[in-house]
């Protein structure tokens, strides 16, 4: 433990620059993803614009209980059904997963293939259960 206090000591600049980058990093991946919004910034955009919610869950865990009015498209089918789901490509779409890990990448993916206005749930559903927030079963 000596021996790390004394190399950030005498290589401060080395260790400013490695981590200088890493928040530089992982800024740039979390935008390219589409930004990450709370439950109360999701309920404004699909009142606004008329957002479409997009479940990446498997069928199961969707019929536990999911988000009024969105569409269930499991992470794995993501690349072979997003067409038929959210044909308009200007549209915002809000992707919606467990605990927000899929919905990263699933972001990452969209932005790939065209779409504008890609946002993310922060935290999936399990924040909007935190927050209290409806669901509807079934």
């Amino acid at each position: 433990m000596e021996k790390l206090i004394l190399f950030i000591v005498e290589q401060w600049m080395l260790v400013g620059a490695l981590l200088s980058c890493v928040i530089l990093l992982s800024y740039h991946e979390s935008r390219r993803a589409g930004p990450a919004l709370s439950p109360q910034q999701m309920v404004s955009l699909l009142n606004e614009q008329k957002a479409t919610v997009i479940d990446l869950r498997d069928k199961a865990e969707y019929n536990k209980g999911h988000i009024l009015d969105s569409v269930n498209l499991p992470f794995a089918k993501l690349d072979k059904e997003i067409d038929r789901v959210a044909s308009d490509k200007d549209k915002p779409l809000v992707l919606v997963c467990k605990l927000g890990q899929h919905s990263s990448a699933a972001g990452k993916k969209l932005a790939g293939k065209g779409y504008a206005k890609v946002h993310r749930l922060k935290g999936g559903i399990s924040e909007w259960q935190s927050m209290q927030m409806p669901l509807v079963k079934g």
